[in-house]
């Protein structure tokens, strides 16, 4: 069993009062915690053209957003306090965040989003907000303040002129000051206030995916209409005469209701969608290039006891019912057998995986050497 971010609290008792029900805070939750990353290696990666960062910097009432790649004499100039700067997504390219990540998998994997780093100087935050999304607030390094008052959504004011969404109305109800280890939890739209309280600050933010419904419907009807023939088509071949020509009538309604409950009621077609959808990495150029491996050579790597590890920039998921049975990695379907199912439950929930761990037959080496050669996973060599 993976270390989980709980502290003593379990699963059951976290999922049945907590998750998405109210805040929580958490301490020494992560012992001996360590930052994935220090200070110095947060502002190289926001020096990376690939990678997103911001900067954010307050004095007084002013907030100043500043987007990256930023160039090293950035951070030189800097105020000595009220400065935060934001790394996105840090777990699609370093593998020590990708690891950190794993305490979170009480919660299914398609549904975590990326793992986001913050390091603040004294007195930096980004001011009191909220989030459509359930978060995990863990504390790595130095301390941090956090406040938190009632729930918002996008009916709430903000401050106007801002290049931040921060409310424009903010009560504190609760507040803590987070020592490494710590970790707050926050429900979908509980407002927030981090502040830094000294130097060395470093915070983690473990996000969830939680798309709109209006983002999930238009996404599966460009889905469904990239597979629609242009000979599928509204008609009626039972027409009778109308009263009155420009009235639409109850009948025709229907057989529009009905055009559109036969394609929502697929199932089919939504779990593929759904599949693809959930797995579509959130940035193309994370994923590694494809290693041109042999079959052969394959086998060998692990027969000899190597390993392969998850591309961390990939996202995998799979569907394991029935004669629809598939592997989903980076937004693309793959078909599995009975033959496969062990190990495409193996990959999908493990990091590394070495021969041992699996029936090593033609049908389960040729699917992860499509894998590797996708650059989904990469061999680890020693």
């Amino acid at each position: 069993m993976k270390p989980q971010a709980l502290g003593g609290m379990s699963v059951d008792v976290f999922l049945a009062e907590y998750w998405q029900k109210k805040p929580l805070l958490i301490r020494d939750a992560l012992k001996n915690v360590q930052a994935p990353l220090d200070a110095d290696s947060l502002a190289g990666l926001a020096c990376e053209e690939d990678i997103e960062s911001r900067l954010i910097i307050q004095r007084g009432e002013q907030w100043q957003l500043q987007h990256g790649p930023f160039e090293e004499a950035a951070f030189s100039g800097l105020p000595e306090s009220h400065w935060t700067l934001l790394v996105q997504a840090v777990d699609h390219w370093v593998p020590e965040a990708a690891a950190f990540l794993e305490q979170f998998n009480f919660i299914p994997r398609w549904r975590i989003d990326d793992l986001m780093m913050s390091y603040a100087s004294d007195g930096g935050g980004v001011g009191p907000h909220y989030d459509n999304y359930d978060v995990f607030l863990a504390q790595v390094s130095g301390q941090r303040k956090w406040e938190i008052g009632g729930k918002h959504n996008d009916s709430s004011k903000l401050v106007e002129g801002l290049p931040l969404k921060i409310l424009a109305s903010f009560e504190a109800e609760q507040s803590w000051v987070l020592n490494p280890g710590d970790i707050l939890y926050l429900p979908p739209g509980v407002s927030h206030n981090g502040v830094a309280q000294g130097g060395d600050c470093i915070s983690c933010s473990v996000g969830f995916r939680a798309p709109s419904h209006a983002e999930m419907l238009r996404e599966f009807s460009e889905y469904l209409a990239q597979r629609l023939s242009e000979s599928d088509r509204y008609s009626d071949t039972d027409l009778v005469l109308q009263d009155n020509a420009g009235e639409i009538t109850p009948i025709a309604l229907a057989k529009i209701q009905q055009i559109f409950s036969h394609y929502l009621t697929d199932e089919q077609a939504i779990a593929d969608w759904f599949g693809r959808y959930v797995t579509e990495s959130k940035y193309e150029h994370a994923g590694a290039s494809g290693d041109e491996i042999s079959i052969a050579a394959l086998g060998e790597h692990l027969a000899a006891g190597g390993r392969l590890a998850r591309n961390e920039g990939s996202r995998f998921a799979y569907i394991g019912e029935g004669s629809g049975a598939a592997m989903f990695v980076d937004g693309e379907r793959i078909d599995i057998s009975m033959a496969n199912q062990q190990l495409v439950e193996l990959v999908c929930r493990e990091t590394t995986i070495g021969g041992g761990d699996f029936d090593a037959g033609d049908d389960n080496t040729a699917l992860l050497l499509g894998l590797v050669q996708r650059g989904a996973l990469y061999l680890v060599r020693e």
